[in-house]
């Protein structure tokens, strides 16, 4: 009876409390960011191409008419909006520097995409020498968009930039191939280079933790593919907050295909066993490896195209789950084959687009890099940037050098004329036995561990479900490192500052009692004791001994020798598995320690490799996932690239 007059009073007490507390939301008054309403008028046009499809453009321009403006466009698949023209973005733009200082800001539905017309390709391919008007591309799309509004847009100077992250970034970096005269200035940002190796696949492994991301690309445009303006497709929802038992419960891919089934009972579709209405999910289905149909999409083999009259800026960071393989792959490609191209790269401590946000505290998940990295970056690097190409003389000279970099180990900006530095030089480190990250070999001993299907390796402590992962690429890995199916190597504590500066190679020499596996190679910067633990960490963790992932790669190992021709391997015989992990400038610092983990799952970032070697993964059946004992030798090695 006490209890029950207990319980009622606190509920009681709770619902006053709950009653007070939406009084006082109630009397909050919204502050309403009238920047662009007081200083912009929009107009939304329907612009021409060339193939007579309309695409649905949004121009914002300074209400000020007595001197004339760049224009600044982005291209979207994810929507111009808000639609009408009295309703209007309250940020357009770059950044705020570049909307408050005065362009023409432009944003275009891309073609199929919301408002546009056309039929939507994920990642179309480029069509290099077009022979008529009904060959389009994207561009050609942004040509002839280009080319309408310096004929039809008020007060333009005739110069033209363009940027975007992510997708838009992809589509960026697409309008510096055939380039029209008018666009001088492109910032492609955390752009996307190819699906085989951004976004939903690393390697040829598919990254499950994208499945939610799938019918946001995949989803028919409803009355026979019209223009739409609000949203066609629906996220799937998992029944669960965590993420990793329901795909270990569901097993094979196969049996997530109800997702992507979307008519209802008053409205069925015909379709064939095992062809779902999301065209992107069957494209990941029905292509494993990387046939024409991936190679033809990708974007970084069509740079050698890249126009010399537009500059270009890439800009991505080094924490970007989604997109770390397109922005250093753009960059790198549009320096090998474009000689006399003003080319440059900007990384900082960032996970996805985290350089255009305006907090004044920058982390990524649980790891603090330091104050005010992105507003540096936004006003004295990208405003920088457009205004020299767009406003300026449009000469080399910028300012601006050509590698723009942030150690994340020491936190602080480094300039550098080419990248890596010049004087950067290979160093490789073995894989020995004990647990030992050594300059020299120590044998060529096996140290074995069980892969279990059962039990995979999880990429992130964390139990949730997410839309696309980005906090893991900071977190401490001390929880993997304690599994016996993680193998770990590590050096003795550092009595100098070791900066990794470049690309590393991991060079494995493995083994496997199945004829299928996956590697992942991960490098760990392993603080001191006494690391002060900043307000952004969660609870249950503290910087003393965090392992920080500096930077992480998988290999799906059928791929070992081939994208395009996998083969399985032979049971118990040693093979060599290189993986290549993308650039970090990253300064192991005096009196932390450098660590290797080399694992088989990493699960639910990617998929369950079935270690039974099967045609494709997307079909196996249950009966395929066995549970392997993987082998890795002591010969293994991982070349670093190191700043002296």
């Amino acid at each position: 009876m006490r209890s029950s007059v207990k319980i009622l009073l606190f509920s009681l007490g709770f619902m006053v409390l709950a009653v007070s507390c939406k009084k006082t939301v109630k009397t909050e008054t919204e502050v309403v960011d009238t920047y662009v309403v007081d200083h912009y008028t929009k107009k939304e046009v329907d612009i021409e191409m060339r193939d007579g499809v309309t695409l649905h453009t949004t121009i914002y321009s300074p209400k000020d008419t007595s001197k004339k403006y760049p224009i600044i466009m982005q291209r979207t698949p994810y929507s111009s909006r808000p639609y009408g023209e009295g309703n209007m973005r309250t940020k357009i733009g770059p950044n705020e520097h570049l909307m408050k200082e005065g362009n023409i800001i432009v944003y275009q539905d891309v073609r199929g995409r919301w408002m546009s017309e056309g039929h939507y390709e994920n990642m179309r391919a480029y069509i290099p020498n077009k022979t008529s008007n009904d060959q389009v591309d994207e561009s050609s799309d942004t040509y002839d968009t280009i080319e309408w509004l310096v004929n039809n847009v008020e007060n333009n100077n005739g110069n033209v930039g363009i940027w975007g992250i992510s997708y838009p970034g992809y589509y960026a970096t697409y309008a510096t191939v055939d380039a029209h005269p008018a666009l001088k200035a492109a910032s492609p940002q955390a752009c996307i280079g190819d699906f085989f190796f951004d976004d939903f696949h690393h390697n040829g492994a598919y990254l499950l933790s994208y499945f939610r991301a799938t019918s946001l690309f995949g989803t028919p445009r409803p009355n026979g593919d019209q223009p739409v303006d609000t949203a066609w497709y629906v996220l799937p929802e998992l029944p669960t907050q965590d993420q990793y038992q329901f795909f270990l419960d569901n097993g094979p891919l196969k049996n997530l295909d109800h997702f992507f089934e979307y008519e209802t009972a008053d409205t069925p579709t015909m379709r064939p066993e095992g062809v779902t209405d999301d065209f992107f999910w069957n494209e990941l289905k029905e292509h494993p490896n990387y046939d024409e149909h991936w190679q033809s999409k990708g974007l970084i083999q069509h740079l050698k195209e890249v126009k010399s009259s537009v500059a270009t800026m890439i800009v991505g960071g080094w924490f970007d789950a989604e997109d770390l393989y397109g922005p250093l792959e753009t960059y790198k490609n549009i320096e090998k084959y474009n000689e006399g191209n003003y080319n440059t790269m900007v990384f900082g401590p960032w996970d996805h687009g985290g350089w255009a946000r305006d907090k004044e505290r920058n982390v990524v998940g649980n790891y603090y890099f330091g104050d005010s990295i992105s507003l540096f970056f936004q006003e004295k690097i990208e405003t920088k940037f457009f205004n020299h190409f767009l406003k300026g003389d449009g000469s080399m000279d910028t300012g601006l050098p050509e590698a723009y970099v942030f150690d994340t180990g020491k936190k602080e900006w480094k300039m550098y004329d080419t990248w890596p530095p010049q004087n950067a030089v290979k160093q490789t480190m073995f894989l020995s036995k004990d647990q030992e990250l050594t300059l020299d070999q120590k044998g060529t001993e096996g140290i074995q561990f069980i892969s279990d299907v059962k039990k995979p390796v999880p990429y992130s402590e964390d139990v949730k479900t997410v839309f696309t992962p980005r906090k893991y690429m900071t977190d401490d890995q001390r929880f993997a490192a304690r599994r016996s199916d993680v193998l770990v190597f590590e050096t003795e504590v550092m009595d100098e500052d070791f900066t990794l500066a470049g690309d590393i190679m991991a060079h494995l020499k493995v083994a496997t009692t199945g004829t299928a596996a996956d590697w992942i190679v991960k490098v760990i910067d392993v603080h001191p004791a006494d690391a002060e633990t900043n307000e952004e960490m969660q609870d249950h963790l503290k910087m003393s001994n965090y392992h920080l992932m500096v930077r992480s790669e998988v290999l799906r190992g059928r791929f070992r020798n081939s994208f395009s021709d996998p083969e399985p391997f032979v049971p118990n015989q040693k093979t060599d598995v290189d993986i290549k992990l993308q650039d970090v400038f990253h300064t192991i610092k005096k009196g932390h320690k450098l660590q290797i983990q080399v694992q088989s799952t990493w699960f639910p970032l990617i998929d369950m490799n079935p270690q039974t070697y099967v045609d494709n993964i997307f079909k196996a059946d249950e009966s395929d996932f066995k549970t392997q004992t993987h082998t890795v030798f002591t010969d293994s090695n991982i070349e670093f690239t190191v700043l002296k």
